[in-house]
């Protein structure tokens, strides 16, 4: 989404609501920048940008308060006929009562917030980056494979869910099964589950699990960031599947490549098992090991030793 409205920014933030303007469930904010507008206090327009929260902080309120009650009428009057979404006043500071006129005057939400103005600007970053970041719903199971975000893919019947079932009793921990919705923050990819299905599992023949309840709030994580996809896919007679691993396959997701692991799923194979390992393994890579690089090295390395073992003569160690 490309904009957050500001009714859900006042909700998720828990401000507080000192003046709602009449259009303030339909105000929409576009940016994740912030602005503290010390400078406008002063006189300077050039360089603002209205379209951004703006944030008086201590610096800007002691600022204001230090003014005579004609200069500050005359500065907030300037200030909020531009079209700026809300105000935030920080650490709780009394709102001037210019601010509050005015802001009926010209239709201005102004908010407040406890917290000081640096915590505060964080978390409306961190808060509107997540929702204005790129996002996508994917078909799968999302986990915590002790401490490597798997995605596992594949079709519908394939065993999915039972997987994840078994890596739980295992120790892992499920994010989302079904639908796993994907942002992408930065460089990364973050999953989750819609909030209707959270922590809910199904199990053909069982029927649908609580996995809060039933394994404990340890089993259990809200979101997590993905460091590889899984895809399981019916085991398929003659078909070539990578036993070495020195190719790394990899797909795109939101414009970000993640390694990729295809397991062929066949009675009588440790699937949860395999994903655990492929997991572990994959955090092997990261750290710079990779185990079928070391072994073809060594293979290499053995067949030098051999010809020059045999050029000379003598026997290879």
């Amino acid at each position: 989404m490309d904009y957050v409205l500001l009714k859900n920014l006042i909700k998720e933030m828990n401000l507080e609501e000192v003046y709602l303007s009449d259009d303030a469930d339909k105000v929409k904010i576009n940016t994740t920048e912030i602005s503290r507008p010390g400078l406008q206090m002063a006189g300077y327009y050039q360089k603002f940008v209205p379209d951004r929260v703006q944030i008086i902080g201590s610096a800007e309120w002691h600022y204001l308060r230090d003014m005579d009650d004609d200069m500050r009428y005359r500065s907030l009057d300037k200030f909020l006929s531009y079209p700026i979404p809300v105000v935030v006043v920080a650490r709780n500071h009394d709102v001037f009562p210019e601010l509050l006129e005015l802001a009926r005057k010209h239709g201005r939400t102004v908010l407040r917030g406890k917290k000081s103005t640096s915590m505060l600007i964080n978390d409306l970053v961190i808060n509107l980056g997540l929702w204005m970041a790129p996002a996508v719903t994917m078909h799968g199971v999302m986990l915590d494979v002790f401490g490597i975000g798997v995605l596992i893919t594949g079709k519908s019947g394939v065993g999915k869910s039972e997987t994840a079932l078994d890596l739980i009793t295992r120790g892992c921990r499920l994010v989302a099964d079904d639908m796993v919705e994907i942002m992408r923050v930065e460089d990364t990819l973050r999953g989750t589950c819609p909030e209707l299905i959270r922590y809910f599992l199904e199990i053909r023949g069982v029927g649908i699990l609580d996995i809060e309840r039933l394994y404990g709030v340890g089993a259990v994580k809200q979101f997590d960031y993905i460091d590889m996809v899984v895809e399981l896919e019916a085991w398929e007679k003659g078909k070539e599947y990578d036993r070495m691993g020195l190719e790394e396959d990899t797909i795109e997701i939101l414009g970000i490549n993640l390694p990729k692991v295809t397991i062929p799923v066949k009675p009588g194979r440790n699937i949860a098992m395999i994903v655990e390992v492929a997991a572990k393994n994959n955090r092997q890579k990261r750290l710079g090991y990779n185990a079928a690089k070391e072994l073809d090295e060594r293979v290499k390395r053995s067949i030098e030793d051999r010809k020059k073992a045999h050029s000379t003569g003598s026997k290879p160690d």
